[in-house]
């Protein structure tokens, strides 16, 4: 089924070299013939996931380019609805992988725990993520990376990448409907890296609780572009749909919050991210006990 369609556009002879280096480009498939390549070729150019993922199973065990070929083909399975043995595939294989290729499967598993609604075990794993930030062993203790998003690539900083993790995380808390540790959680995210989407999950949390008063401080800042992403017309219809089922509730606040699940949660996480250095051996001055931030949050 892939053979001659493959051969004939991505591989052998005749054609010319411009032409097939064109092909290539235009389909972001590599040259060459191998597993993985005609795995990407099924995949990108004839369309074919069930054919794509079994030549991408061909590649892990023929051990061709098997970082690619697992991150790869748990794609195509999500994509198929097949999160489940995606999970399983990335559990089973990524040992066959570098160093490197880790903390992208683990982000991949988190977003296949969260469409398998396999929550405990993805928020085990974002506070795993949240321990190797504090032990500085994220981004192989660089600051910055190189991330992908919709086919772009664009720089985050360790900053960054804590606000999103405990954004997730937050998330995670509110499918638990675990309100007090998401409320934790989003305010320590909006404290290193506020922007409007989290703001509105804050927002929702706090309207779960009944705590509409303190809701609508929190949405109004959103809807008056207060925050980075505030143009996000998505974010804004949230949040006027919140603020709309504010508006219909009595004004409340309640501040008592029950912080003992949250310390063993959360444990020491970073305030003051601005102060982190890479060159340090230690431990990352920066964290801070959770009775810091509930100090500041009670006032």
């Amino acid at each position: 089924m892939e053979g001659a369609g493959w051969k004939k556009r991505g591989g052998g002879g005749g054609g010319g070299g411009e032409k097939k280096d064109l092909f290539h480009v235009i389909h972001k498939v590599p040259p060459g013939d191998s597993p993985y390549v005609r795995a990407k070729h099924l995949q990108l150019v004839e369309k074919d996931p069930d054919a794509a993922i079994l030549w991408f199973w061909k590649a892990i065990n023929g051990r061709d380019r098997v970082d690619s070929a697992l991150k790869d083909m748990a794609v195509v399975m999500k994509q198929q609805n097949r999160a489940e043995e995606a999970v399983e595939a990335i559990r089973s294989f990524r040992h066959l992988c570098s160093k490197q290729a880790q903390e992208s499967l683990d982000n991949l598993l988190i977003d296949l725990y969260k469409k398998c609604g396999r929550v405990e075990e993805q928020i085990e794993l974002l506070k795993q993520k949240l321990h190797m930030i504090y032990l500085g062993e994220a981004f192989n203790g660089k600051t910055t990376k190189t991330a992908r998003s919709h086919g772009k690539k664009f720089q985050i900083n360790i900053k960054q990448e804590t606000a999103r993790i405990l954004g997730n995380l937050g998330w995670a808390y509110m499918q638990q409907s675990n309100y007090d540790a998401a409320e934790v959680v989003y305010r320590k995210a909006q404290m290193i890296e506020p922007d409007a989407n989290k703001a509105c999950n804050l927002g929702l949390c706090l309207v779960r609780q009944g705590r509409y008063h303190d809701a609508h401080h929190v949405i109004e800042d959103v809807i008056h572009r207060r925050f980075s992403g505030s143009d996000d017309w998505k974010t804004i219809k949230k949040a006027e749909e919140l603020m709309h089922e504010i508006d219909l509730r009595p004004a409340t606040s309640t501040l008592e919050i029950d912080f003992g699940q949250e310390e063993e949660i959360m444990g020491r996480i970073d305030l003051l991210m601005s102060d982190w250095s890479p060159f340090r051996s230690r431990r990352l001055p920066i964290f801070e006990e959770i009775s810091t931030f509930r100090d500041q949050i009670a006032c």
